[in-house]
């Protein structure tokens, strides 16, 4: 697959899923009546809809990252080159603030803005980077590549609720989200926090992948077992976010 037809799809699947975020936060703002519980659960819903749209859509041409996180940890790992990944990760930072964007000329909102809502604090953080160690997991486990739409968008889902930062899990997302004074928003003061601790945990969650599921793979082998599930958790095929 050609460098820019992998970019196309990065760029398209990065500015949906951006214009989702933050079009279902407006959306959800404006109908939930100020009951903060439902407008998260309408975001949530949507979001988990389109990241297993866009996964099983686009994980055949770009392998649907969608994320700097995904892509940096794919480079480390030799999975994708240095020059692509780069590329990558500015294609998925431009097409999520379009999709901010895009947001706010669907709802009629200003275009450009900064969000007010603050979101900082070591609580924020570790759970930042508990979001995005648990996705980066689950990605580079993946029992089976048809897996990955599903499998991401249920943790990405979870996360939502289980996180005290709600699993913003991208940085790409989280650069996006400071252009909005949506209840999705985040503070631009915020935003470095938030990267340093998605980057950390995605590091760490490659560190314990290595370990973990090359050790599944050598146990089997050795029972004299064939590794038909863990081998692709060594050398996955397809590896969204």
């Amino acid at each position: 697959m050609s460098l820019k037809r992998r970019l196309s799809a990065e760029a398209i699947g990065s500015l949906l899923l951006a214009a989702t975020v933050v079009g279902s936060g407006v959306m959800a703002e404006r109908l939930a009546g100020g009951n903060a519980a439902i407008a998260l659960l309408a975001n949530t819903l949507a979001t988990v809809a389109v990241l297993a749209v866009l996964i099983a859509l686009f994980a055949p041409v770009s392998q649907a990252h969608f994320n700097p996180a995904v892509s940096l940890v794919q480079a480390i790992r030799g999975a994708l080159p240095w020059g692509d990944a780069g590329a990558y990760m500015v294609v998925q930072i431009i097409g999520c603030c379009l999709g901010t964007l895009l947001a706010h000329a669907m709802f009629d909102l200003p275009w450009l803005q900064a969000s007010a809502h603050v979101r900082t604090g070591p609580g924020q953080w570790l759970a930042e980077g508990v979001a995005t160690f648990g996705l980066i997991l689950v990605i580079l486990g993946l029992p089976r590549p048809r897996d990955a739409a599903w499998m991401v968008a249920a943790w990405i889902g979870a996360a939502y609720w289980f996180t005290a930062s709600t699993s913003f899990a991208n940085p790409a997302i989280t650069i996006a989200r400071s252009l909005t004074g949506s209840f999705s928003g985040i503070r631009p003061a915020d935003v470095p926090g938030f990267v340093i601790a998605q980057l950390s945990g995605a590091l760490l969650a490659l560190l314990v992948a290595r370990v973990l599921f090359r050790t599944a793979v050598v146990t089997s082998v050795a029972r004299g077992e064939t590794p038909s599930v863990a081998v692709p958790r060594i050398e996955p095929t397809a590896d969204p976010s």
